[in-house]
C-alpha cells in the first residue's frame, strides 16, 4: 500500500506557500487510516494501541482545523453581510 498523497500548494502574492485546510485535514485522516490498515494487515513493528491513539489524535486535530476554518468562514461571511462590511 504505497499510495501517494499530494497536497496542492498555492503561492500568494507575497510568495508565501499556502495549503488548503481541507487538504491538510484529509491528509491527517488518511494517514491515520493507513496506519490502521497496516495494523489490521499484520504489519510488523506497529503497536495496535499506539496506532489507535495516534489515529484518534490526528482525527481530533483534523476536526479542530475544520472547526476553525468554518468559524473563520462564518465570521468573514457575517462581516460581508453586515453594514460596514467588506463590500461597503
Amino acid at each position: 500500500m504505497n499510495r501517494e498523497v499530494t497536497l496542492p500548494l498555492i503561492v500568494d502574492d507575497r510568495g508565501t506557500l499556502q495549503v488548503a485546510a481541507a487538504d491538510v485535514s484529509k491528509l491527517l485522516r488518511t494517514l491515520g487510516g493507513r496506519w490502521l490498515h497496516l495494523v489490521e494487515a499484520g504489519e510488523d513493528g506497529l503497536d495496535e494501541d499506539t496506532v489507535a491513539a495516534l489515529t484518534i489524535e490526528l482525527a481530533k486535530l483534523a476536526d479542530r482545523i475544520d472547526v476553525a476554518c468554518i468559524a473563520h468562514s462564518s465570521r468573514r461571511q457575517d462581516s460581508q453581510d453586515s453594514p460596514g462590511g467588506w463590500d461597503s
